[in-house]
């Protein structure tokens, strides 16, 4: 990999792309691992997913859905959410709102002060 996220084809990640969102939550549930380090979610739609303790580090969420989400213990070190919609989530409380303002009008990497 050169650095640039990635579409991956996993079970978990599949079932994502497919929108399939209680089918993931229920396979997260089960303890498997999530590989969303690197993940390209461009236009992804992850509404209702379970994200608690989730690595989206190095990620890119540009147009992706992300009304609701609880990101407040996950690792979005790195993540882009360009034209993201945001609506209702919760963020790292080490986010300023600046920073995540940049990354969704401008595509940014998201940086922890």
């Amino acid at each position: 990999m050169d650095g640039r996220p990635e579409v991956k084809h996993d079970k978990l990640n599949t079932m994502l792309r497919e929108e399939k969102i209680d089918e993931a939550n229920a396979l997260l549930a089960t303890g498997v691992k999530a590989e969303f380090s690197g993940t390209d979610f461009r236009a992804v739609h992850l509404f209702g997913l379970h994200t608690e303790g989730l690595d989206f580090s190095n990620s890119y969420f540009r147009l992706a859905d992300l009304r609701g989400l609880d990101f407040r213990t996950c690792n979005l070190e790195g993540a882009s959410l360009h034209a993201a919609r945001i609506t209702g989530c919760y963020f790292p409380k080490e986010l300023s709102p600046d920073e995540i303002m940049m990354s969704v009008r401008h595509g940014t990497r998201m940086r922890y002060r």
